[in-house]
């Protein structure tokens, strides 16, 4: 085998060259057409597939609640703030893959053979760690991406209402849920190359539309850009940042896809770089044109006019968050297929069969909490502060804390960060930042702010913040509409909300007097 390696292989960590060799061999392999088209489209493995599924499922759905997130902070904490957790989730996204490079050379170093076996990060705490690592990285990780699903459920219904209201939001909740179940016959990371490109390119496309109908739109009338307001809303909007940079959660499968491992060390932080190019052009000019009206607004595109560039992004949108649900659920799938036995199974039909019930839960969550925005914020705080930050610099710290461990690493931390002594330093701010500001301040205010959406709206709300219709805009507001042939209550089956208008007898509330009702409760919004 050693002649066989090449000089790419002699910089690698030991124990890597047998699996570049393999796949480099499956490249290789299959010379006709239907193969390298097959290759082209499906099987990717590069660091440029590693870097558009880092890219592209950093910013997913999380873009169009950024807006909302600057209202809360205000403009100055909201670039900051970006800037500061894009660098702590590379960081972190770092250690988490150097932890997975240890752990697989040593695995591989006792002839262990994962080409059919997928690894996660659960059993990288468990081969390091042990067991009681291995339960809690498996307890955060999977309930993370479980929520994280769920948002992307909740986002495609609440973009697509804004194409088409003839339908209420959880009916599309429904319906984009047997949509989304269908990635069960997505196999892997190997095979998101061209979903992931895709994805990318949607993604910028609505970022940069949000930006420049935003700047053409001007500012709004009588705009006022008053945030921060409040401690509660200002660590709500803080989190919610924080979410938008911890989506390594799936570094580990990411890097398994790979064909060298080794090589994506910096593509995470090359990743977020580009991902800032989108975000904070899109949300500093929706909330320069909206301001506080985007309080109650949660999703930028319900303030943008209606027309065929908003209808793109909408369309495209919602193609990026089945994608990004995919990959949210594909690491939950592996769990599942692992705990029945199926894991190893060469047969696609019966894998996605298998899979099915990992979706079930996902769906009727979705239905439960419909809060776009302030969920986010939730799952933030209390899920991917421990997930992807917490958990993994402490995982780093106890893994290399011998001497011996920190002579014999595979990967020694980079010298501008002032090796093992800088390394251990920066991982104790992390910890204790994320600890107190994330998930102590941060989990505070967003678990506040849901719940007021919850009283607000009820769970298993119909249409959350659904915008009135123009034929309810009439002086007489409990006319019926034609247009309009809902009829429901939109405070939900659980929250029964009187008018706020004074009625001889209870009746459900109107689409525009709850709209008049809301904005006396802009502050839990």
């Amino acid at each position: 085998m050693a002649s066989e390696t090449s000089v790419a292989d002699e910089k690698a960590p030991a124990g890597l060259s047998r699996y570049e060799a393999d796949a480099e061999d499956g490249q290789e392999g299959g010379g006709d057409e239907k193969s390298r088209l097959s290759g082209l489209l499906w099987h990717g493995g590069s660091a440029y597939d590693a870097w558009f599924s880092c890219a592209s499922n950093q910013v997913a759905q999380v873009l169009l609640t950024l807006p909302y997130s600057f209202a809360q902070l205000g403009m100055v904490s909201g670039i900051l703030f970006q800037l500061f957790y894009g660098l702590l989730g590379s960081w972190t996204a770092y250690l988490i893959s150097i932890l997975y490079l240890e752990y697989r050379t040593r695995k591989e170093k006792d002839k262990v053979d994962f080409r059919n076996h997928v690894i996660q990060w659960f059993e990288v705490l468990d081969g390091l760690l042990g067991r009681h690592w291995r339960n809690v990285g498996l307890a955060f990780n999977c309930t993370f991406l479980l929520f994280g699903s769920v948002i992307q459920l909740i986002g495609c219904a609440s973009n697509i209402y804004y194409v088409n209201d003839h339908l209420d939001k959880r009916t599309w909740t429904y319906i984009f849920g047997a949509c989304c179940a269908t990635t069960v016959f997505i196999p892997s990371f190997h095979n998101y190359r061209v979903w992931s490109f895709l994805g990318l390119l949607m993604t910028t496309y609505t970022a940069w539309y949000i930006a420049v109908a935003s700047l053409m739109h001007g500012q709004a009338d009588a705009v006022k850009h008053s945030g921060p307001t409040t401690i509660m809303l200002y660590f709500t909007g803080a989190t919610n940042i924080l979410y938008t940079f911890g989506g390594h959660a799936v570094t580990v499968e990411v890097m398994h896809a790979m064909w060298r491992p080794q090589k994506f060390k910096a593509i995470y932080l090359l990743a977020t770089l580009y991902v800032l190019t989108l975000t904070l052009p899109s949300a500093s000019a929706a909330y320069w044109a909206f301001g506080d009206e985007l309080l109650t607004h949660s999703n930028a595109l319900s303030l943008l006019p209606r027309d065929a560039w908003r209808d793109a992004a909408v369309i495209l949108m919602l193609i990026h968050q089945f994608i990004t649900f995919g990959f949210a659920c594909t690491p939950l799938y592996f769990v599942w297929e692992k705990l029945i036995g199926l894991h190893d199974c060469r047969s696609l039909c019966k894998r996605a069969a298998a899979r099915l019930p990992v979706v079930i839960p996902i769906w009727f969550l979705a239905i439960i909490f419909p809060f776009f925005g302030p969920i986010n914020s939730a799952v933030g705080s209390l899920l991917v502060s421990f997930t992807v930050y917490i958990i993994p610099a402490m995982a780093h710290m106890v893994t290399f804390r011998s001497p011996q461990s920190r002579e014999n690493a595979v990967e020694r931390p980079p010298r501008f960060a002032g090796g093992w002594t800088g390394a251990y330093v920066i991982n104790s701010f992390v910890v204790a930042w994320v600890l107190v500001v994330g998930f102590g301040f941060g989990g505070w205010a967003s678990i506040t702010n849901f719940v007021q959406q919850v009283s607000t709206f009820g769970l298993f709300a119909k249409c959350y913040q659904c915008p009135p219709h123009p034929a309810l805009a009439s002086p007489s507001p409990m006319a019926p509409s034609p247009s309009m042939p809902f009829g429901f209550n939109m405070t939900g089956m659980f929250a029964p909300m009187s008018a706020p208008s004074p009625a001889p007898a209870p009746a459900p509330m109107h689409l525009g007097s709850l709209h008049h009702h809301h904005r006396h409760h802009r502050h839990g919004l």
